[in-house]
């Protein structure tokens, strides 16, 4: 038996990353219920300070999601601490050698950075980093 499983990110800013990330791999954010989150606040099962407003809605501050068919979907989750290292995980966007730099010069206009090239025998990267310096590849 098989599990499902979805890929977390850490993040200072949870709701800005999902917005990047899915404008980045032509997903969709995940909508949350503010009715639902509302009346866990009533009930006492949360507090105000849980929650936060992003883009006019009301959110669960912790994290953010995005979603795309059946594939596997990207929490970003907030953390207290600054990311300090390279990531041990990264993400690879597969677009093809004729796609890929235009494909880089897009991604660099919405505020990643480029880190390096990569090469393997006949395969090529371009390693970047999303505006909070996650790490990711462009192949």
């Amino acid at each position: 038996m098989g599990y499902e499983f979805q890929v977390v990110v850490d993040c200072s800013d949870p709701h800005t990353q999902a917005d990047w990330w899915a404008e980045a791999l032509g997903w969709e954010v995940e909508p949350q219920d503010e009715g639902f989150i509302r009346s866990m606040v009533e009930q006492g099962h949360a507090t105000e300070g849980e929650t936060t407003t992003h883009r006019g809605k009301l959110v669960w501050k912790v994290g953010g999601a995005i979603r795309h068919s059946d594939r596997p979907r990207v929490l970003f989750q907030l953390v207290p601490e600054a990311k300090t290292v390279k990531n041990r995980l990264h993400l690879d966007i597969r677009v093809g050698d004729e796609k890929r730099a235009a494909e880089v010069e897009r991604l660099i206009g919405m505020g990643a950075k480029v880190l390096h090239e990569g090469r393997q025998g006949p395969f090529t990267w371009v390693t970047m980093a999303d505006p909070e310096g996650n790490e990711f590849c462009v192949a």
